[in-house]
């Protein structure tokens, strides 16, 4: 607005409003766009100089009014050396060090003990060359630190460094920042740019046989690859045996080969596999005990998972939960294993989680249709909660407790209808499933 104009538009409003109160509001509107000037340069000062830089900063006011006001050189030199010192310090802020940086995982998922690395790319597109600066980048609870060399015109950067996977979880990697501090710090400039990407340790897993007990034979489910004399999914022809039924012989076939041959069928079956993770603490006497469980309930629910089974994945809840009239269980994600394995990487023990029977009588209430259970626990829980816990199941469900205690004897047994699996090691699973005669 050109001072013409004001002149014009002022009486304007004043014959409306009042002169008083157009002056009133322009100096509330201008009062608020500098106020907001202000508070942004406050906010940029205060982001940049450290509890330091401030306390040499009070310290130069303080020497500087004191010296003048009393009229001690002494003080006024010490003041001016003080502003001199900060605005030195300032000097180091200038510069950015790179155009871009690029923060990137190349593996977002790994399992628990193997290597994993983040690459940082730095580049310079521009025209004019980037100096060094220092780089952090926040790996968990660790900062990693690494000096940026200066990029010429055209210049980049390709650097990789580790990142710590010995404890399954997800560990948060970024954002990429480049920091500029002077050598006493007083002032230091972060300047963010990259996102925060996650890098998911997955429990380690091992591959079992296929699960094939617990199955119900139903026309209208899945076919397998298993072979039966009548069910509806054709398969393949064979010769006739004796007590094949009469009723499969392919006439045609068996006319044109001279030989009996009869229809062979692949068996259709439905069925919902269930898997409990127990999270009570009082059932496990340490970490690795709850780690060799969390392995062993993956290894199921992901073998589950290859073979296309209908399968339930479910932890303990808590008693809050059921305070509040929610379920005693949580059910993790089963549609592929890569987000069953997610799911599992942030699965910890809960001290308000429910006891096993309960939890086991929750599960089979809210997930109709189970015909086999795995009940994973540890050493600590008896053979008494674990038989009834599978008594809280509805008739007709199957179920296999495994009690996981670290490099202990592997051992089966069956009490009153329950196959106890003990493993101390997770390829014992294998082994075990492989030798069970209740699992094919």
């Amino acid at each position: 607005m050109t001072l013409a104009q004001t002149r014009t538009t002022i009486p304007e409003e004043a014959r409306r409003e009042g002169l008083l109160a157009v002056v009133i509001a322009r100096a509330v509107r201008w009062a608020a766009v500098t106020a907001g000037v202000v508070v942004r340069w406050a906010r940029a000062v205060q982001g940049v100089v450290t509890p330091l830089g401030w306390s040499v900063v009070g310290g130069a006011v303080v020497a500087l009014v004191v010296g003048y006001a009393l009229g001690w050189v002494e003080f006024i030199a010490i003041g001016w050396g003080l502003v001199v010192l900060v605005a030195a310090a300032s000097v180091w802020l200038v510069g950015r060090g790179a155009s871009t940086i690029e923060l990137v995982l190349p593996t977002p998922r790994v399992v628990v003990g193997e290597q994993a690395e983040a690459r940082l790319i730095a580049a310079n597109p521009g025209r004019r060359r980037f100096g060094g600066v220092q780089l952090e980048v926040p790996v968990g609870q660790q900062v990693i630190e690494r000096v940026l060399p200066g990029l010429p015109r055209g210049g980049a950067v390709d650097e990789q460094f580790r990142i710590p996977t010995e404890r399954r979880g997800i560990v948060r990697v970024g954002p990429a920042r480049t920091v500029r501090a002077d050598p006493i710090g007083l002032m230091r400039r972060e300047i963010v740019w990259s996102q925060v990407v996650e890098l998911h340790v997955h429990p380690r897993t091992v591959a079992i046989e296929a699960l094939s007990t617990g199955f119900i034979r139903d026309l209208e489910g899945s076919p397998t690859r298993d072979l039966t004399a009548s069910d509806i999914a054709f398969h393949a022809l064979r010769e006739y045996v004796p007590g094949d039924d009469r009723r499969f012989i392919h006439w045609k076939s068996s006319a044109k080969t001279g030989t009996f041959m009869v229809r062979q069928f692949e068996e259709t079956r439905r069925s919902r596999l269930m898997v409990l993770l127990d999270l009570e603490p009082g059932a496990y006497t340490d970490d690795d005990e709850f780690e060799l469980a969390v392995s062993t309930a993956a290894s199921v629910g992901a073998r589950a998972i290859r073979d296309a089974r209908t399968v339930s994945f479910v932890v303990s809840g808590s008693g809050r939960a059921r305070a509040t009239r929610g379920s005693a269980v949580r059910e993790l994600p089963t549609v592929s294993r890569d987000r069953l394995l997610d799911a599992l990487c942030v699965v910890e023990r809960e001290d308000e989680a429910l006891m096993l029977p309960d939890v086991a009588r929750s599960a089979a209430e809210g997930l109709p249709g189970v015909s086999l259970a795995f009940l994973v626990t540890g050493t600590a829980r008896g053979i008494a909660p674990l038989r009834a816990a599978a008594s809280r199941l509805p008739a007709g469900i199957e179920a296999i407790a495994v009690r996981c205690s670290p490099e202990g004897q592997a051992s089966t047994r069956t009490i009153a209808g329950l196959t106890v699996f003990g493993i101390g090691y997770l390829e014992d699973l294998r082994a075990l499933f492989a030798r069970s005669a209740s699992i094919a």
